[in-house]
């Protein structure tokens, strides 16, 4: 197999291509966290983090970081011209209520038809933490997800029954990985882009499921 994987930024890069001109967006914690950092000159974004914030930057220069304005994930954040922070409450009255067109989230498994398990590995002693995920999974009108395809063991991270806790079902719209682009349907996955040199056919043998093509 001769391809290379995106990197965190080419991947996040990839994600901030899709999101359409005046979209309102959250950002999960981690990898997520970088589309801020790639969303294409020119096109207005309206970023929302769930702690209570709307009209958000990309990440601070080095050493202009004010730890008073963070994201869900405790980064520190810049605020754009006309952006505003405000009670948490409020906040995830706009994530219940419909108010966000896309939120894109990190995941530990995806289900073919669109599970999403995120928040919990379901091992003995593991410490919850579902924060807003639910919320965000169910309340946004498109959920994408951005992972790695592949675990560090080389598992799948896409799987036909997900078989870690259940942060929602069938909410997720498209997952952005390191190999490739895919769409979650009730009939299963569709392709929607490889790397470089990821046949269709690799592709499905690294998944071990049935992908239908572009």
């Amino acid at each position: 197999m001769t391809y290379q994987r995106r990197s965190k930024d080419q991947l996040a890069a990839r994600v901030a291509q899709d999101i359409f001109d005046g979209a309102v967006v959250n950002l999960g914690i981690g990898q997520p966290t970088l589309v801020a950092n790639h969303l294409p000159a020119g096109r207005e974004v309206i970023l929302q983090s769930e702690n209570g914030i709307l009209g958000m930057g990309p990440a601070p220069a080095e050493g202009q970081e004010d730890y008073d304005l963070i994201n869900a994930g405790k980064q520190p954040v810049t605020l754009l011209k006309g952006g505003a922070f405000f009670h948490h409450a409020d906040s995830f009255a706009m994530m219940r209520g419909g108010h966000l067109d896309i939120c894109v989230l990190g995941a530990f498994q995806v289900s073919a038809t669109g599970d999403l398990a995120n928040w919990s590995t379901g091992e003995p002693g593991a410490i919850p933490a579902v924060g807003g995920a639910m919320d965000l999974a169910i309340g946004a009108r498109q959920t994408w997800v951005m992972m790695d395809l592949l675990t560090k063991q080389g598992a799948s991270k896409l799987v036909s029954q997900c078989t870690y806790p259940l942060t929602g079902i069938g909410c997720v719209k498209r997952v952005y990985s390191d190999l490739a682009t895919l769409e979650c349907t009730p009939q299963g996955l569709k392709l929607i882009d490889t790397v470089d040199g990821l046949t269709h056919a690799e592709l499905e043998k690294l998944v071990g499921l049935p992908i239908a093509a572009a």
